[in-house]
């Protein structure tokens, strides 16, 4: 599933390229024509993200939400674009010569503003976003006995966080995935939170999560050959980067989890 760099990368190429003028909004699908049909031809005034929502708000003051689940995908093209290729769920076309197809998402639906305010009050902080209070997620996180590797996944705590960063970040701070809340200390959790604001802007601006340090980056490779290398996500029984004990792996919440039992001990 895509983690919040992603959608903010996202927001930020929309509105370089669409907000400003009237864009033409379809479904070659069918499934979001309705919603489609609502948008058609006004002009794009803003696009945000907040995890791992992305908000196109109109001159209408109607708001396109998407969510890209597990399977969602923007593909760019230049215009005049082809024929739709695929199930094209949304497909928007700007006057820059700009277009852009969306398949598979979780969800594609116009929103009034009072349902986008509703839906962003449900979820944590956004270490991308400058509005952020880390104190929010702090309060609910020393309040619960949950182990930290599901709170940190959990979008009603912090909102854009997802697998990669959840096992990088408690790796890069030595805290063992099922340590409850409860037992996580203030400082702990400021220099968590602090290592988010670092790490998560670096995938916005690169398109790519960058989790290992300099020191440790290099030996096996990364777990895909288009992605960096990381400290445990997807290396389980490979050596760790720092001490050499094997990674180890566990379900989650039904989330696959991956740590180093030595450098992150119970």
């Amino acid at each position: 599933m895509p983690e919040g760099h992603t959608l903010h990368r996202l927001a930020r190429l929309h509105q370089r390229r669409l907000v400003g003028a009237p864009v033409r909004v379809s479904s070659p699908q069918g499934r979001f024509a309705a919603g489609a049909a609502l948008v058609d031809g006004q002009q794009l005034i803003d696009a945000e993200a907040w995890g791992k929502h992305l908000l196109h708000r109109y001159e209408s003051g109607r708001v396109v939400h998407v969510h890209l689940g597990l399977y969602g995908k923007f593909t760019e093209s230049a215009v005049p674009m082809g024929e739709p290729v695929g199930q094209v769920r949304m497909r928007v076309v700007g006057g820059s010569g700009f277009g852009t197809d969306l398949r598979g998402p979780t969800a594609c639906e116009v929103l009034s503003e009072p349902e986008v305010t509703a839906l962003t009050e449900r979820l944590g902080p956004d270490p991308l976003r400058p509005d952020a209070d880390q104190d929010r997620a702090w309060q609910r996180i020393r309040r619960s006995r949950r182990a930290i590797g599901a709170l940190l996944m959990d979008q009603r705590v912090i909102a854009g966080v997802g697998n990669v960063y959840r096992a990088e970040l408690l790796f890069r701070h030595g805290v063992a995935p099922r340590r409850p809340g409860t037992a996580l200390s203030a400082s702990e959790w400021r220099d968590m939170w602090a290592d988010l604001l670092v790490l998560m802007p670096v995938g916005v601006r690169v398109g790519k999560m960058v989790v290992v340090r300099p020191e440790h980056d290099h030996g096996a490779p990364s777990y895909a050959p288009d992605r960096p290398r990381t400290y445990v996500y997807r290396r389980q029984g490979q050596p760790c980067r720092v001490c050499g004990t094997p990674i180890a792996h566990a379900v989650l919440d039904a989330r696959n989890l991956f740590w180093c039992p030595t450098c992150q001990p119970d």
